[in-house]
């Protein structure tokens, strides 16, 4: 199973860094996947730690994908480490082995810490939507435009009936990063 969540890490200078992901969730562990080049990665194998966060505020995942990385944050509880100040549930992990990979390397984390903040109260389809359009948008460079074009457009379908004013703007903040990837790459993206 893989949950769609937004990683917490920390540079070798104590910089947090806040970046959405998708983590598999396997017997006694987390598996974290980053695609290189990632700072994540950096992070998690020079300090030994992250903070998995599992948020329902689907702006910190556009967010994070469009440039908005300021989201609040607090001391971890028993990890050096921070954890964004709104999320729903938090784990603190500590790396315990990498599998080394040229595009995207395993690291098996053990969850030491774990608390709820807030009770889920569940996702509308808006929230699905940008939280799948934000995956298609980190992989734009990867994706055929055509697929891109036709998913978007199905998403929008769920996103205009159950959307609020948070997921709309999420939402448009994904497309303007779709339309600027647009105007990069007339010649028509792969």
């Amino acid at each position: 199973m893989i949950r769609e969540t937004i990683v917490t890490s920390l540079s070798p200078e104590g910089t947090p860094h806040i970046a959405p992901m998708g983590v598999h969730v396997l017997p006694g562990e987390l598996l974290i996947m980053p695609f290189r080049p990632s700072t994540t990665l950096d992070n998690l194998l020079s300090s030994g730690y992250a903070v998995v966060n599992y948020c329902d505020d689907v702006r910190v995942f556009a967010g994070c994908l469009t440039g908005r990385r300021h989201w609040p944050l607090v001391e971890a509880e028993r990890i050096p480490g921070k954890r964004l100040a709104d999320t729903l549930a938090h784990a603190e992990l500590a790396l315990t082995r990498v599998e080394p990979d040229p595009l995207r390397p395993r690291l098996h984390c053990r969850v030491v810490h774990q608390a709820q903040h807030a009770p889920f109260r569940g996702f509308n389809r808006g929230q699905f939507a940008v939280l799948e359009a934000a995956i298609l948008v980190s992989r734009l460079d990867r994706l055929p435009w055509d697929k891109v074009e036709r998913e978007l457009a199905y998403l929008r379908i769920g996103l205009d009936k159950t959307a609020g004013p948070a997921e709309r703007e999420a939402w448009d903040w994904l497309m303007e990063r779709v339309e600027a990837f647009r105007r990069e790459r007339p010649e028509d993206p792969p």
